[in-house]
């Protein structure tokens, strides 16, 4: 990139943070507005949400103050900015509410459900000081003073000091409230006062709204009343003990709020580790199954992380790493990069930085102590990964059996299980140890661990170059239908060596012998199978398939260690990435962390063990199997032993 390209972009980038932005005018506002002509009050134009032209105290209203107030009840941003103060985390004073960037988006959000008559219902997954508890805070405020009577609220925290300081924005928002423009039932001043001496609860006076302080430490105190709204903050960090879990309290809480229109439930925390309830929750919403919307604020949406760069632009820029080159790839301009660069000085590795200002909700999540892969190696993977060439299915004559490996060909699907990166090359169909095909066999139904089929290409070794990932198949089906389907794939780039990791398949068979089912039939058709020795104490016999145990898996997830710490293979998929990023080290063996699938890290770990232990291949690899479209009877002709394969761990299985 130019010098002159190089500025031009990173102005660009730097703009997104100078819109214009006016909320007394109207202006960079969320949702429909209609602008409104100054003549009415001889008060200046302005753009007004289009919801509120269509109340019905719109034509009737006949002073100043009465047409600020109906603007308030329709428009939380000008709202904000007339009524609300907070104290600015910045400089200390206290300043009319103007929201930031990030507050905006999430109150576009909601304001949409709330638009469209949907109760509004959101986790959020926040980096530090953008204000996401205030947002929420203040919004159901506003709902309270502007909006709606008798209309209850709770604050609940993961201790009671913390749900206080949020209660203390309404004490400070109802001191300064202007009294003109003061809606009350009874002509009464905004004050905050205790409801019937409770020392939990506090009413607003003049509109019937109580709003209760709870923690988690003292889920009773909370319990059994009227909410129509609840702001959950730092659930994260709530305790979890068997007899008061964040599951439980949660449910009994939103369970008493009806799912109706102008009620609220936000979930809001920064990220504590994995497998507590808030990462529950963050994972069942983000993969569509709860009633929740998950929104992530990224540290680099906060326009306060900027920091200058001295001396020359360009400079700067051919100095980045890999990860500063990601956040470039991401959108952040030079100055953004910069302050991430120094911040990083503060914390002893990118790890911990990475916890407290995430660039990603697996970042935020991922970092650990039991962490297994470096997360600062692990985005050196990232420049490989890229968007599938092709997304669809390997479909063949039959589901399994004899005609299964016949008719081979690639059906295009966008929402198909297979991605394929590089497809067959059928130029070099005569390297018989190209390809290596290597099988996870996970659970049947949608909730349980997925299978995976994964294709290595070995030819770049060739030339001192790295082992690759071409493809890879990801779903849930029968173990046999499994089996067969890696079979189906494995013809197909070439009669690549099949490497079926046969735990399950043994386990399916508990009492029998698991040569003479699955992997026996695959062999009379397909013959490039990986094998194993195996020794019961007085024989030894050759099995199909990989073994993991104790011993195998260690052996297999160090090599992927070492792999990924120096980056000695190709990843192209992103989603291989978010695996080894929540791989951990769980008692004495490894494993995924609760919530997450390590599917996709065991194809590689297995893969990548068997392709870096095998002689590199060469063009003296004769191939005897067929074209990998001809089918069975052709295939089966000249094939040189009943399974191809190679015993090397023989001594661990």
């Amino acid at each position: 990139m130019s010098a002159f390209d190089l500025a031009d972009e990173n102005r660009r980038r730097n703009a997104r943070f100078m819109t214009d932005y006016d909320p007394v005018a109207g202006i960079g506002c969320c949702g429909p507005r209609v602008e409104m002509s100054g003549s009415r009050f001889n008060r200046v134009k302005a753009m007004v949400p289009v919801e509120m032209t269509a109340d019905a105290d719109f034509e009737t209203v006949v002073t100043p103050d009465e047409w600020a107030i109906l603007r308030c009840r329709h428009d939380f941003e000008y709202w904000a900015a007339t009524c609300a103060r907070i104290k600015d985390k910045t400089t200390g004073r206290i300043v009319p509410f103007i929201l930031n960037d990030p507050q905006r988006r999430i109150l576009g959000e909601m304001e949409l459900m709330r638009r469209s008559r949907k109760p509004v219902r959101m986790i959020m997954l926040k980096a530090r000081q953008w204000g996401g508890s205030t947002l929420v805070q203040l919004y159901m405020a506003w709902i309270q003073t502007t909006r709606l009577f008798n209309c209850h609220s709770l604050i609940c925290a993961h201790v009671k000091d913390t749900a206080s300081t949020i209660r203390g924005m309404y004490s400070r928002l109802l001191d300064s409230y202007p009294k003109h423009l003061w809606v009350s039932s009874g002509g009464e001043s905004p004050s905050f006062k205790p409801f019937e001496g409770s020392r939990n609860v506090r009413t607003i006076t003049g509109r019937g709204c109580n709003v209760t302080v709870g923690s988690s430490e003292n889920q009773e105190a909370v319990r059994g009343a009227d909410y129509a709204m609840a702001h959950l903050s730092e659930v994260a960090f709530w305790n979890d003990t068997p007899s008061s879990s964040p599951e439980g309290f949660i449910r009994a809480i939103c369970g008493a709020i009806n799912s109706l229109p102008d009620t609220l439930i936000v979930l809001e925390s920064t990220a504590n580790g994995v497998g507590n309830y808030f990462h529950r929750e963050w994972l069942r919403s983000v993969n569509g199954e709860s009633d929740k919307l998950a929104v992530f604020v990224p540290w680099f949406e906060i326009p306060i992380y900027r920091t200058d760069v001295d001396g020359d632009p360009g400079t700067f820029f051919r100095s980045m790493d890999d990860y500063e080159k990601m956040l470039w790839e991401k959108g952040c301009s030079l100055e953004q990069i910069n302050w991430y660069r120094l911040k990083l000085r503060e914390y002893p590795d990118r790890a911990m930085m990475q916890a407290e200002y995430p660039s990603t909700p697996v970042e935020a999540f991922a970092n650990s102590d039991a962490n297994v892969f470096s997360a600062e190696k692990i985005e050196l993977l990232r420049p490989g990964c890229r968007p599938p060439m092709m997304t669809g299915e390997v479909t063949e004559d039959a589901l399994s059996g004899k005609y299964a490996l016949d008719n081979i060909r690639f059906v295009d699907d966008p929402k198909g299980r297979m991605k394929v990166w590089t497809p067959p090359d059928p130029s070099v169909r005569s390297i018989t140890s190209r390809y290596i095909v290597t099988v996870d066999i996970g659970g049947r139904s949608r909730s349980s661990d997925y299978s995976v089929i994964a294709v290595l290409d070995r030819a770049p070794m060739m030339s001192g170059g790295l082992p690759e990932i071409v493809a890879q198949w990801r779903g849930h089906d029968d173990h046999d239908i499994i089996a067969w389907k890696s079979a189906t794939i494995a013809r197909w780039y070439c009669n690549g060596l099949l490497v079926v990791e046969s735990n399950t398949l043994e386990t399916d068979n508990i009492g029998g012998d698991p040569s003479l089912l699955i992997l026996n039939d695959i062999s009379r058709y397909y013959r490039n199978l990986y094998t194993r020795q195996s020794f019961d104490g007085t024989t030894r016999s050759v099995k199909i398939g990989f073994h993991t145990n104790r011993a195998t898996k260690t052996l297999a997830v160090s090599r992927l260690i070492a792999l990924v710490r120096e980056t000695g293979y190709i990843e192209r998929d992103a989603d291989a990435l978010d695996e080894l990023m929540v791989f951990r080290k769980i008692g004495g063996g490894f494993g995924a962390a609760d919530g997450y699938h390590d599917d996709i890290v065991m194809t590689r770990a297995i893969g990548l063990l068997i392709a870096t232990d095998m002689p590199v291949p060469t063009d003296d690899d004769v191939s005897y199997f067929g074209e990998p479209s001809q089918g069975h009877a052709r295939a089966d002709r000249g094939m040189r032993s009943p399974c191809r394969g190679n015993g090397y761990l023989s001594e661990w299985q």
